[in-house]
C-alpha cells in the first residue's frame, strides 16, 4: 500500500503521496494541493522545508556532517581527485576515465579563448567596479558571441556550451583581478594544468617568470573541489529558475553569480576578512570580540562561525583547515590579520559557549585565511568562489533541463489592500 500523508483542512481530509529519495529522505508531494482544497497553498518563507525539485547530483546531510557529490564523499574526493575530475563527476554523473578527463581538459583549453571584444566590455567598468558585478556581467556578455541556443536534446551542443564555459570563465576571473589591479590581461598557457593556469594568470607578473608553488595548486584545487556544488542553496536555485525558463547556460550561471554575491551567500569569506580588519582597527583583542559574540544584546556578529545547514562541524572546514595550515607555514606569512584568525579560531574550539552550540569555523573562514595569504584581494573571495561552485550551477542547469522541469513560479499569500477605488491626485 502506498505511503501518504493525510491534511485536515476545515473537517475535510486530502491525501497526498510520500516520496522517498536515496537516502532515506521523505518529502511530501503536494503538486495538486491548491487544486484539491480549491486554492489553499503552502506558505514557507526562505523554503527551509521545501524541496523545489529531485536531483541525483548532491546529498547533504546538515545533522550528521555528510556531505556527498554522486554518492562520493567530500573527504574522499578532496583528497583523491583533482577539480577538473569533480567538475565531470558533477555534471555527467561518473568519475571519468583517464582518456574521457584528456579530452574534457583537452576541449577546456580549445573554448578557453574569449573574444577581444570582452576586452572592450571589461574597459568600461572602472577600477572602483566590484570583481563581482564585473563578473557577472562578462558572463552575461559571453551569451552575445555564442548565441545560438544549447539545444538540451543535443549532446554535443550541450558538452559543448559546458566546456566553452569552463575554459572562458576562468580569464574571466583572473582577468575581473587585474584590471582592478591595473595589470596587463593573461591569457595564460595551455600546457599547464587548469589550476595551475588560473594561479599564472592571476599572479604572472609582464617583467619576471611566474613559478607555481605546489602547495597554492593543492590548497586552490581543495578549495575548488569543497565549493563545487552544495545542493539547493540560494545562487543554485537561481540558476535552476532561471534557466527554468528555458534561458541559456550563460546567462543562468550570470544569475547564479549575482545571488552568490550577498554577504549571507558566496560573500560571506569577504565578510570575514573584513571582521577581521575591524577587529585589528579595534586593537585585536580576540577574547574582547568573543565576548561580544555571545552578549546577545550586542549587535556584533562572528562571521565564518557556525552554518545555517550544518548543526554540526562543516566537513568542508575539516578539510580545509589542514590546508590552511599548509599554506601559512609554507608562505610563513607575517599578517596580524592572519593572526587574529588564528586567535579567534583557538577561542572557538576551546570555548565552552561556541563547543557546545557546534559553532564551530566554517568553510568561509578558512578559505578566506588562505586567499588572503595567497595574496588574494578581499573583494576577490566571492569571485574565488563562483569559479568553484561553477561546475554545481552547470550540473544542476543540465539536470534541470533534461528532466524537463517546468518553469519556476512559486506562489504568494497576499497581505496587502483589498480592492479600493483610485482617488484623484487633487483629493488624496
Amino acid at each position: 500500500m502506498a505511503k501518504t500523508a493525510s491534511i485536515e483542512i476545515n473537517g475535510q481530509k486530502h491525501e497526498f503521496p510520500l516520496i522517498e529519495g536515496t537516502e532515506n529522505e521523505v518529502a511530501i508531494d503536494i503538486k495538486s494541493l491548491r487544486a484539491a482544497t480549491k486554492g489553499i497553498i503552502t506558505l514557507d518563507s526562505g523554503y527551509k522545508n521545501t524541496g523545489s525539485c529531485e536531483s541525483a547530483i548532491t546529498f547533504l546531510d546538515g545533522e550528521k556532517g555528510i556531505l556527498r557529490y554522486r554518492g562520493y564523499s567530500i573527504e574522499e574526493l578532496a583528497e583523491k581527485a583533482d577539480f577538473l575530475e569533480v567538475a565531470y563527476l558533477l555534471i555527467f554523473g561518473e568519475l571519468p576515465t583517464g582518456n574521457q578527463l584528456e579530452k574534457f581538459h583537452s576541449d577546456i583549453k580549445i573554448h578557453s579563448v574569449v573574444d577581444e571584444d570582452v576586452k572592450k566590455i571589461l574597459d568600461a567598468f572602472p577600477k572602483s567596479a566590484h570583481p563581482m558585478g564585473v563578473l557577472s556581467s562578462l558572463t552575461s556578455a559571453l551569451t552575445a558571441f555564442n548565441p545560438t541556443s544549447v539545444n538540451v536534446d543535443s549532446e554535443e551542443d550541450m558538452y559543448n556550451a559546458i566546456v566553452r564555459l569552463l575554459g572562458k570563465l576562468p580569464i574571466l576571473v583572473a582577468w575581473a583581478m587585474r584590471k582592478k589591479q591595473g595589470l596587463p590581461l593573461d591569457y595564460g598557457d595551455n600546457s599547464l594544468g587548469y589550476v595551475e593556469n588560473l594561479l599564472k594568470m592571476m599572479f604572472s607578473r609582464p617583467n619576471s617568470c611566474y613559478v607555481q608553488n605546489p602547495i597554492l595548486v593543492n590548497a586552490l584545487d581543495k578549495l575548488l573541489i569543497l565549493h563545487a556544488d552544495h545542493e539547493q542553496n540560494c545562487s543554485t536555485s537561481t540558476v535552476r529558475i532561471t534557466g527554468s525558463s528555458h534561458a541559456g547556460l550563460f546567462v543562468s550561471v550570470s544569475a547564479g553569480i549575482s545571488a552568490l554575491w550577498g554577504p549571507l551567500h558566496g560573500g560571506a569569506n569577504q565578510a570575514v576578512l573584513e571582521m577581521l580588519e575591524a577587529i585589528k582597527e579595534d586593537g585585536g583583542d580576540t577574547k574582547k570580540y568573543m565576548a561580544k559574540a555571545k552578549d546577545k544584546a550586542d549587535p556584533f556578529r562572528l562571521m565564518g562561525f557556525g552554518h545555517r545547514v550544518y548543526k554540526n562541524f562543516d566537513p568542508r572546514a575539516k578539510i580545509i583547515k589542514v590546508a590552511a595550515d599548509e599554506v601559512l607555514g609554507d608562505l610563513g606569512v607575517e599578517d596580524p590579520i592572519l593572526d587574529i584568525a588564528k586567535g579567534l579560531e583557538k577561542e572557538a574550539l576551546t570555548d565552552k559557549y561556541f563547543v557546545d552550540r557546534k559553532l564551530y569555523p566554517n568553510v568561509d573562514f578558512y578559505s578566506g585565511i588562505i586567499y588572503r595569504a595567497m595574496g588574494i584581494p578581499t573583494e576577490m573571495f566571492t569571485v574565488m568562489f563562483a569559479l568553484g561552485r561553477l561546475p554545481g550551477w552547470i550540473a544542476q542547469w543540465r539536470e534541470m533541463r533534461l528532466r524537463k522541469e517546468p518553469i519556476g513560479r512559486p506562489r504568494q499569500l497576499y497581505i496587502g489592500e483589498k480592492e479600493r477605488a483610485f482617488m484623484p491626485i487633487d483629493k488624496r
